[in-house]
């Protein structure tokens, strides 16, 4: 039996031994687990986030690698990265990463793309297990990511499965910004936007090293809303909704 034979064999086992090893948490969470996850909600819905000034305002900017792009269809999320902000500053300490366990295997182009191998995702911390994590290093902060309609789009599915419960956080995409400074912005991938910022191009489609290109595209952009007078996220939400 080859090693990509084997690795299928396994999973096909921990399919037919337990659905929870994939599809989370299911009827086996820790209560203080179901807590935590409660009270970050409440946390949310009683921060004035639209009022905090943007300058103080504490975000992590997060990037998700995965098999494609649709979570309904089966795609499934294989690594996730991300770095914490607190108005420009961008904190270099204060990151997270995880690759993620899957119950299939990678398409070829997805492994080149991002040089995942099966074989350390047999090995990876369950989906469960991961976003419990990502959770406790995100706290009730806002989200930054780029094309965010994508990371929303999983994350959604994730809770699904994992928590049986919605995705509360809020998510701003990077076109938030731009779009303050270029009112006819079209998405554009994230190298075309780092190379526009003067910000280099390392490791792409590594979820944290493209976290961090993120996280120096939303610090570009955010210096740049400062100077123009915007003070807080409903100004800018104000002045978009009238363009």
């Amino acid at each position: 039996m080859g090693m990509h034979e084997m690795i299928q064999f396994f999973r096909q086992m921990s399919g037919k031994l337990g659905s929870n090893v994939y599809a989370g948490i299911n009827g086996n969470t820790d209560p203080k687990q179901i807590s935590f996850i409660r009270q970050l909600q409440k946390e949310m819905k009683e921060k004035n986030q639209l009022g905090t000034n943007l300058a103080f305002l504490e975000t992590v900017v997060f990037d998700l690698e995965t098999t494609g792009f649709n979570p309904d269809k089966g795609e499934q999320v294989i690594s996730i990265g991300a770095i914490k902000m607190s108005g420009t500053e961008i904190k270099e300490e204060q990151c997270f990463y995880s690759l993620v366990r899957t119950n299939s295997l990678i398409p070829a182009h997805i492994a080149e793309l991002t040089n995942i191998t099966d074989e350390e995702l047999l090995i990876a911390p369950s989906p469960s297990e991961v976003l419990l994590k990502f959770y406790e290093f995100i706290d009730s902060h806002v989200l930054i990511a780029h094309h965010a309609k994508h990371e929303r789009a999983f994350m959604q599915k994730w809770n699904r499965d994992c928590l049986r419960s919605s995705f509360e956080h809020r998510i701003l995409d990077t076109s938030f910004l731009i779009r303050l400074q270029q009112q006819s912005y079209k998405s554009e991938p994230l190298e075309n936007i780092c190379s526009n910022c003067g910000i280099e191009v390392m490791n792409r489609h590594h979820a944290l090293q493209d976290a961090k290109m993120t996280a120096r595209i939303w610090q570009y952009y955010l210096k740049k809303a400062l100077e123009s007078g915007f003070n807080n996220l409903y100004e800018v939400y104000d002045y978009l909704a009238r363009l």
